[in-house]
């Protein structure tokens, strides 16, 4: 099965694990055994997690001696948000008519001021 590059993203932030690697990662490259030392996880089970990161292509793993430490790439992010922020347009327009719109009704139901 062939997935975009997008869907591959959403689908590995779409765990909670996942997302708190990539936190992890942020502040700087990190081994597996740091990566799983905050969870009550397995090894298998944090480096299933970065499989995933990594054919997501959030993270990059790479080869120093004996140490494989991993370390984050934000372009897939950098996509995601861009895909995100055509709709926060859109949603930022549609809440100011609504604003508008309630504002209007609020003057409407305003009774009219007596004249003195």
């Amino acid at each position: 099965m062939v997935t975009d590059s997008l869907s591959s993203t959403f689908s590995a932030l779409a765990d909670p694990t996942r997302r708190e690697i990539l936190l992890h990662l942020a502040s700087g490259e990190a081994t597996v055994n740091e990566l799983a030392e905050p969870f009550e996880l397995s090894l298998p089970a944090i480096s299933k997690h970065l499989k995933v990161l990594e054919r997501a292509g959030l993270i990059e793993r790479t080869r120093d001696a004996q140490r494989r430490p991993c370390k984050l790439d934000p372009a897939p992010l950098k996509v995601a948000s861009d895909w995100i922020a055509q709709y926060r347009q859109m949603w930022e327009d549609r809440f100011d008519r609504l604003d508008d719109y309630l504002q209007e009704l609020q003057k409407a139901k305003q009774p009219p001021r007596k004249k003195k």
